[in-house]
């Protein structure tokens, strides 16, 4: 793979930050005849002055990515398949306009729009007391709002590779704080030309000397033109059960998706997936009613042993959406996962990498083949499915 371009547009070291910026087929003769470009603009008026899109087009597959909402992924469509969803937030929200604290901690929902969206680093999941070692040294009870810090960063780092089969956008966020946790995100988002799929590579290093913790989870969520009502989930799943009393009650079609449903209130259902031997890699697939379009995600089970699937088909004006979410843990209170031994501690200067592709699977041929794949990844489990919460996975 040759190296044909590399351009820095952000870097906070050196106080650089290129606001417009395009590069396409006509100017780099590259792609094998795709119709690919790259543009980075900056969007204006309301709640997302000021947000920084790097759009990407492979020729086939092109994605928004927002670095100044962490590096997460707007929207994207490949073909005549949307993938992400629409939000009642409309445009991308400006961190400098969310207050993660408001609403009991809720927040982090004013800006939640993104077709994947990053949940972490130190923390994620549900709000909730927890406690950290504050500058005196002293133990303290802290309160920690849904799904962390990480969407709501603005990379300080970004820059753009193309080689003679790939597009790369490459970016660094950092979490950090005096007395607290210093979390370094390196990511890299690859395509190649005329792909449906991008992989998504992630690093994350604890710059500090202490050790600290750190959790993450990928919302990856889906509208039309996937989900619609008999839409459906397939995952090789050796154990399911309700996150709670309200999810109980769907257990029965836990894998089927509803219309829009006016009134609808969000069932999310906790998951241990089995996947290759050896590898460890697994496979989940969100289709269509009929099979002719679905998105087929895959990584590896150590990066991910967590699975949640999470629908929330509600009215369409409400947020009609379902997500697959692989994770380090499960998205309870992080004080609940560390009991349960799903925080992970990163010691000074450790890096822990992970990587996830998704595909977009637009004949009734490519899916079939993903779902044969995937029964046979679960030949060798004995799926269990409980009907109600068990205290593995949730309070």
């Amino acid at each position: 793979m040759a190296n044909l371009l590399t351009e820095i547009l952000t870097d906070a070291d050196a106080n650089i930050g290129i606001g417009e910026y395009g590069l396409d087929a006509s100017v780099l003769k590259v792609g094998n005849g795709a119709d690919w470009s790259v543009h980075k603009f900056t969007l204006r008026g309301g709640q997302q002055e000021g947000v920084e899109v790097v759009w990407i087009d492979n020729g086939n597959l092109s994605f928004a990515i927002l670095p100044t909402r962490g590096m997460g992924i707007w929207k994207a469509r490949c073909g005549e398949i949307n993938l992400g969803w629409d939000s009642p937030v409309k445009d991308p929200v400006h961190p400098a306009f969310i207050n993660p604290l408001e609403l009991g901690g809720l927040g982090w929902l004013k800006g939640f729009n993104e077709w994947i969206v990053r949940c972490g680093l130190s923390s994620m999941g549900a709000p909730g007391n927890d406690r950290m070692v504050d500058n005196n040294g002293n133990t303290s009870e802290i309160f920690l709002p849904l799904h962390g810090n990480i969407a709501n960063i603005p990379a300080r780092k970004l820059s753009l590779e193309v080689t003679d089969s790939e597009i790369i956008v490459r970016g660094e966020v950092l979490e950090s704080m005096l007395f607290g946790p210093a979390l370094l995100l390196t990511t890299e988002i690859r395509t190649g030309f005329g792909s449906g799929a991008l992989t998504i590579n992630d690093t994350v290093t604890n710059i500090g000397r202490n050790p600290t913790e750190h959790q993450l989870l990928y919302h990856i969520n889906y509208g039309g033109s996937i989900l619609q009502k008999d839409a459906k989930l397939v995952a090789p799943y050796k154990e399911v059960a309700p996150r709670d009393a309200r999810a109980a009650e769907g257990i029965k079609s836990f894998a089927d998706c509803e219309g829009p449903t006016a009134g609808f209130v969000e069932q999310v259902y906790f998951m241990e997936l089995a996947g290759k031997r050896g590898s460890g890699e697994t496979a989940t697939l969100l289709r269509n009613a009929e099979g002719s379009e679905g998105s087929l995600l895959r990584y590896k089970l150590k990066d991910f042993p967590c699975f949640s699937f999470w629908k929330n088909t509600a009215a369409l004006e409400d947020g009609y959406v379902a997500g697959m979410e692989p994770a380090t843990g499960f998205p309870n209170a992080r004080n609940f996962e560390r009991e349960k031994g799903r925080v992970l501690t990163l010691k000074g200067g450790q890096s822990r990498a992970t990587s996830i592709t998704i595909e977009t699977l637009n004949t009734k041929k490519a899916v079939r083949a993903a779902e044969v794949e995937i029964r046979a990844l679960q030949k060798g489990a004995k799926p269990k499915v409980h009907s109600q919460p068990i205290a593995k996975f949730s309070p």
